[in-house]
């Protein structure tokens, strides 16, 4: 933990702090016998600023959240298998964007790639109210319980899981079959 001064620590602390005369004697006694064995302490504050600064770079490289293509303004994130999505198809999800009532200025994109070796709970850190998953992806989201092309609720966000859509835009049956699971989770009439 970095030093903090009084002036920065009152923006945390809302309640008045009162150091007790037997506190007092406590911390006094405590910094006499580490100036006795000052040596030491010096050897383990070097140790100590190492692993601090250590942890602090570890720390810093997780709390990196994981990055959105798009605007991500109503929580609908699509998660894809493909480092980069063709033209073609890009054109069928934004047709398939478009068909929910939905834009594509709402939505997040995701690619596998970006999310290898990130937890869960990184993953659940965007905030995603709907999540489309399609293909494979090296990630503990696979754990989710969702059948394929089915709606899987959990708490607020529901799922979708369908096949890579390289292999969706080749296939009529898959797209037929994904429109029919995006008609359920969009509650769309026919």
């Amino acid at each position: 933990m970095e030093n903090i001064s009084l002036q920065e620590l009152q923006f945390f602390l809302e309640e008045d702090l009162f150091l007790l005369p037997e506190d007092k004697n406590s911390i006094k006694s405590k910094t006499s016998i580490s100036s006795k064995v000052e040596p030491i302490s010096e050897s383990n504050n070097t140790l100590n600023e190492d692993l601090g600064s250590y942890n602090s770079e570890t720390t810093h490289q997780q709390a990196d959240p994981i990055p959105v293509q798009g605007n991500f303004t109503k929580g609908l994130l699509v998660v894809h298998e493909e480092q980069e999505l063709s033209e073609e198809v890009m054109d069928m999800l934004v047709k398939m964007i478009n068909a929910v009532g939905r834009s594509m200025n709402e939505v997040g994109l995701v690619s596998s790639p970006v999310l290898e070796g990130r937890t869960l709970e990184e993953f659940q850190a965007l905030n995603a109210h709907i999540i489309l998953k399609f293909g494979r992806i090296k990630h503990p989201i696979n754990a989710v319980p969702a059948i394929p092309y089915e709606v899987f609720t959990d708490d607020e966000t529901q799922y979708l899981f369908a096949d890579a859509l390289s292999q969706i835009s080749e296939d009529k049956g898959m797209k037929r079959q994904l429109w029919n699971a995006l008609q359920v989770l969009f509650n769309i009439k026919k």
